[in-house]
């Protein structure tokens, strides 16, 4: 059955903010309420577009649906670089241009290029309070009380580090595992090659070896290293900077240096592109050799990369499903819902898992397509 593509529905509102003293550009786009209020995080990246903006802020309507949480999906992205110097400066004036939409509508969270330290440092600075989360603290009946549930989610720790770092990542590897079993490959060890060493990429990469996977690639700005018999993922994480690079100089003997993308070809059975949006696209998808590609990123691979892997009966678990764990956290932590938010996120990951893909197994229908249907939402 030749699979069909999925049509995006257009967004609630789009705006764009051109700064006045640099080239950066930014975007907001809230492709729908509920109850009055979108969720998102805010990236910043050079080469960051509009459509790249929509795309996310559609996927995370979806997730906030598929997941039943209380919110709508919005999205922001300036095309800037965050290692500039000036990259302070430039978040400051976009959330001042956007203030209006942080006081009341828009909650909003780190993601690729801003971390959740510095962007609530910034609301601080501009007087929107301590956290990112403010628009939804203050709809709260008790917003001191909800500021403190974030302030000690936020410095909750276990042994793999702080929660909130860790959470996203541990549900994309529940995600895989979830997939591998409903897929029936349950019966020898699994391998799995991730795009991208940063929060999700790493955890992903730390909790599913955790889990028994064998991560046998992992990739960084820097390139690829592969080791047949697997990585030891703890060391590496140890050595990795802010950027999500880690040091080529404590790699043992036996890695193989290979270039950047070669992960996403890697001879595993699962590939988690966990880095940029668009890793896969209709240029490079026939270079996947995976049973199954679990998106850690949002929009990780094109519309047409997807339906192209459909053909080739590799399933892909969309980003709406698979990164939603560190969403799904910050919105239990608010509403005061964040008692065993590991086991919560487990239970409720193999659930969904199983019911995006009982179609596929059926007959072909995509996961994004099943998925774009799910809403658990009150």
């Amino acid at each position: 059955m030749q699979p069909k593509p999925v049509q995006q529905p257009a967004p609630y509102l789009s705006t764009t903010w051109r700064d006045t003293e640099t080239s950066a550009v930014g975007h907001l786009v809230v492709h729908d309420l509920f109850r009055g209020v979108a969720t998102g995080g805010l990236r910043m990246r050079p080469g960051c577009t509009l459509r790249e903006v929509e795309d996310l802020a559609y996927a995370m309507s979806t997730k906030t649906a598929v997941f039943g949480l209380p919110a709508g999906g919005a999205k922001g992205g300036i095309d800037f670089d965050p290692k500039d110097t000036r990259s302070d400066g430039v978040l400051r004036r976009y959330l001042e241009a956007i203030r209006p939409f942080l006081e009341g509508t828009w909650v909003t969270a780190e993601d690729l290029g801003v971390s959740q330290q510095v962007l609530d440092a910034t609301f601080g600075e501009i007087g929107l309070g301590e956290s990112s989360y403010h628009a939804q603290i203050f709809r709260d009946a008790d917003p001191a009380a909800a500021l403190r549930r974030i302030r000690a989610a936020m410095a909750e720790s276990n042994p793999d580090g702080l929660v909130c770092e860790n959470i996203a990542g541990y549900g994309v590897a529940q995600a895989a595992a979830a997939t591998m079993r409903a897929l029936g490959f349950t019966t020898e060890p699994l391998s799995m090659a991730v795009q991208g060493f940063g929060t999700i990429g790493g955890s992903t990469a730390l909790y599913a070896q955790q889990m028994g996977i064998t991560v046998v690639a992992v990739s960084d700005l820097l390139g690829t290293v592969y080791h047949p018999d697997g990585l030891d993922i703890p060391a590496l994480l140890a050595t990795r900077n802010e950027y999500g690079e880690f040091d080529r100089a404590a790699l043992p003997v036996g890695c193989e240096l290979q270039p950047r993308d070669a992960v996403l070809g890697a001879p595993v059975d699962i590939l988690v592109p966990a880095a940029i949006s668009y890793a896969l696209t209709g240029k490079n998808h026939s270079v996947v050799q995976a049973r199954v590609v679990v998106e850690g990123a949002n929009a990780a691979a094109t519309r047409e990369a997807e339906l192209e892997l459909a053909v080739r009966d590799i399933a892909v678990v969309p980003d709406f499903v698979a990164n939603a764990g560190g969403v799904a956290w910050s919105w239990w932590v608010l509403l005061g819902q964040d008692e065993d938010v590991f086991g919560r996120l487990s239970h409720k990951m193999t659930e969904i898992v199983d019911r995006v893909l009982a179609p596929w197994l059926i007959d072909g229908t995509m996961p994004r397509r099943t998925g774009l249907e799910l809403d658990t939402r009150h």
